[in-house]
């Protein structure tokens, strides 16, 4: 099959993960990057604009839908496959010359940050709608989409798999990924208790006091191979939720195993269904029984490293790759 992409293409995002998935399924494939768009470059006329307006620059939509229209002339595709083009012009992506045309979100699409009033007023033109949330299966179709495909989340085996860490650090537990009220609390007093055994990375953390001065290491954002870096030098890797897309699952639920990182994270269906609680990772409801995980694995570090072998091969020869996921989702186009 031809493949019309657009999506973010930068080195560690998931769209470019996906498009990745797609060539390795067979496909023929030509990726148009809507970054500029999505998240323009700090300083650049378009961040300058977004900044101050509230909306995306008019400049970056327009040149994006140019190379769209040039990439459709050219491939001639049989799919437009939209990774969360809810910024772009509705009206310009649904006239392209593609007999098949889908939109995917990995984010929940009832929450209000993750659609725009003109991708709500077309969504049910589009003929799929893609998502990794179970729960917006219903909404969508009650929405009024012609057709949703739920896939859940995946890793990339070009990045996610286990690489020796860097330096000497090693820590008794940690997480990597974006401050959110939701998560700041708990991993606060992570961060105070553990102090120079806790690793925190992600966007916000080193704009957080609290969480500078906690004595634990704290830093940026890890993409791509240095997401596996940082993983590396956890023993204890907590997989929290984003409650704003009610998450039952995440990226870091396999991208974490993947890794080779022990999984530490919330109890739900999904991950129930995903590992052994106990033998390939550890599930929690709340603070206490995480604390006792962690101090569990302190005492047993043997046992964490066991139990993260077990949940990697679970991960990985579960078939949970982006490739595995681009042949679901093709295999339901069909």
């Amino acid at each position: 099959m031809k493949i019309l992409f657009a999506g973010d293409d930068w080195y560690g995002s998931n769209a470019r993960s996906l498009a990745d998935g797609f060539r390795l399924a067979g496909h023929d494939i030509a990726v148009v990057d809507t970054t500029p768009v999505t998240l323009p470059r700090r300083g650049t006329p378009s961040w300058c604009y977004a900044k101050a307006t509230g909306r995306r620059d008019p400049r970056s939509v327009r040149e994006a839908h140019e190379q769209l229209a040039a990439a459709a002339a050219a491939l001639r595709p049989d799919l437009l496959f939209a990774y969360k083009s809810i910024h772009l012009d509705q009206e310009r992506l649904l006239s392209l010359p593609v007999p098949l045309k889908a939109h995917y979100s990995a984010d929940d699409v009832s929450n209000p940050d993750n659609t725009t009033p003109e991708y709500l007023a077309a969504e049910p033109r589009w003929d799929v709608i893609v998502t990794t949330k179970a729960h917006n299966v219903g909404e969508l179709r009650a929405r009024g989409a012609r057709e949703v495909v739920f896939v859940l989340s995946a890793y990339d085996p070009a990045w996610h798999r286990p690489v020796a860490r860097r330096g000497g650090g090693e820590y008794l537990a940690g997480f990597v990924g974006a401050l959110r009220p939701d998560r700041a609390g708990l991993l606060r007093r992570l961060a105070a208790r553990y102090r120079g055994r806790f690793y925190l990375a992600g966007p916000g953390w080193q704009r957080d006091l609290a969480s500078r001065t906690s004595g634990a290491r704290v830093a940026g954002a890890q993409y791509g191979e240095d997401l596996s870096r940082a993983i590396s030098s956890i023993l204890a890797n907590l997989v929290l939720l984003n409650s704003d897309n009610r998450d039952t699952h995440t990226c870091r639920t396999f991208e974490v195993p993947a890794a080779g990182g022990l999984f530490v994270g919330q109890r739900t269906v999904e991950h129930a269904d995903l590992f052994d609680d106990g033998t390939e990772a550890f599930l929690f409801d709340g603070e206490e029984e995480l604390v006792d995980i962690v101090e569990r694995i302190a005492a047993d570090p043997e046992l964490a490293k066991a139990v993260a072998g077990r949940g990697r091969r679970a991960i990985v020869e579960g078939g949970h790759s982006y490739q595995d996921r681009a042949e679901a989702i093709i295999d339901r186009l069909r």
